[in-house]
């Protein structure tokens, strides 16, 4: 890390009173409950009151720094928390934010992210799912695709098309949709690991209800954007494989126990992922700096994201092949992520150039935010 990102990268002083005053409350509630924290705002302190503690960048270093030496772990609902969450606080009504952030917060609720379609993936604007106003309520047809733990969640994040004469991205609408309604059809997609995490999503007439739409008609795109906003910060910082499965340090660790030095062509491999960790570590300091100093995190983090998902590749493919013969063999089932980490991390790997923005997209966002490249053609405009 640079003398000139240190002296940037502030946090709260040891004895500031917001500190303080979160050390005495984890004092006195040393084992806390998800409802607990989410209820003092150390969730997502970042979020307004009450649902946060309005905390700028600062307290939220301190909060994440106070919860570790505690002992204490946040509640993990990376979609409901940070991609649904911040766009109903960017966007929803009162009531609504009152009926969805308590158990966005304190993870009694799962959701998951019905964006993609089979023909609008990079180009997600160009979305067919159809909502069509019949009075108090929209009906909905269409199809979703890549949607994580629909199967099992309770709650959806849904965009979908309610003026099909607008131009394209004028007449997206963005709603919060109850899972269990009828007329939703979800069909788990089975992965070459031989579990699942994504799903197939149909809409039969699926009805919901006005009142679950957030913003107005037609804000659908606008809000989108908060979703994706969040949502690259969020892989970016996530572990080797989004949070999922092993963390970089424990690739290197097995890297280091299974001999990477026995041949120079292996050692180079090891030297140059090694290397690559550090550098996303220090492009990881640099999204906390920007969001300490109040500038978008999102480009940088589009840096590290590319280089990141490449870089997980390269670890669990040099562990893979350290293992030699044996490494052709392993556990392919629903079970395989707690029972053959490393063979699962190896085929599941092969998804983070795809998942949450392909590295092609994440390249064009650095050329034209960050290098002043011109746009790339748009020929629907």
């Amino acid at each position: 890390m640079t003398t000139e990102m240190t002296t940037e990268m502030t946090t709260t002083s040891d004895t500031d009173a917001r500190r303080v005053e979160i050390r005495a409350w984890l004092d006195a509630n040393p084992d806390p409950s998800p409802r607990d924290l989410a209820e003092a705002g150390l969730v997502a302190p970042h979020w307004p009151e009450p649902w946060g503690l309005a905390a700028d960048a600062g307290l939220q270093l301190a909060v994440a720094e106070e919860l570790a030496a505690a002992d204490v772990v946040a509640p993990e609902n990376a979609i409901a928390i940070g991609w649904a969450g911040p766009t109903i606080v960017e966007g929803g009504t009162v009531e609504q934010q009152q009926r969805w952030l308590p158990g966005i917060l304190d993870s009694s609720a799962e959701w998951t992210q019905l964006f993609s379609e089979p023909d609008a993936g990079s180009d997600l604007a160009s979305l067919r799912t159809v909502a069509e106003r019949d009075g108090d309520e929209y009906v909905v047809n269409g199809q979703k695709i890549w949607s994580t733990w629909a199967n099992h969640s309770q709650w959806g994040i849904l965009l979908a098309r309610t003026d099909p004469d607008a131009p394209k991205h004028r007449g997206i609408s963005y709603f919060v949709l109850d899972m269990a309604t009828p007329g939703i059809d979800i069909r788990p997609i089975v992965e070459m690991t031989g579990g699942n995490h994504f799903n197939e999503v149909f809409f039969d007439d699926v009805r919901i209800p006005v009142d679950c739409r957030i913003g107005d008609e037609g804000d659908g795109w606008k809000l989108a954007n908060v979703t994706l906003g969040n949502e690259r910060v969020s892989l970016s910082e996530g572990g080797v494989l989004w949070g999922m499965g092993p963390s970089a340090s424990e690739c290197l660790d097995e890297i280091s126990r299974r001999d990477a030095g026995a041949d120079p062509i292996t050692r180079q491999r090891a030297a140059r992922a090694v290397s690559e960790s550090f550098v996303i570590d220090r492009l990881g300091d640099k999204i906390v700096d920007a969001q300490v100093n109040g500038r978008d995190p999102g480009p940088v983090a589009s840096i590290r994201k590319a280089k990141a998902d490449v870089n997980a590749q390269q670890l669990v493919s040099l562990v893979k092949d350290l293992a030699g013969p044996d490494g052709m063999i392993g556990i392919q089932n629903s079970d395989a992520e707690e029972l053959d980490v490393w063979h699962w991390s190896y085929l599941f790997s092969r998804a983070l150039t795809i998942g949450g923005g392909t590295s092609e997209i994440q390249r064009n966002i650095i050329g034209e935010h960050l290098l002043g490249l011109p746009r790339e053609p748009r020929p629907d405009k």
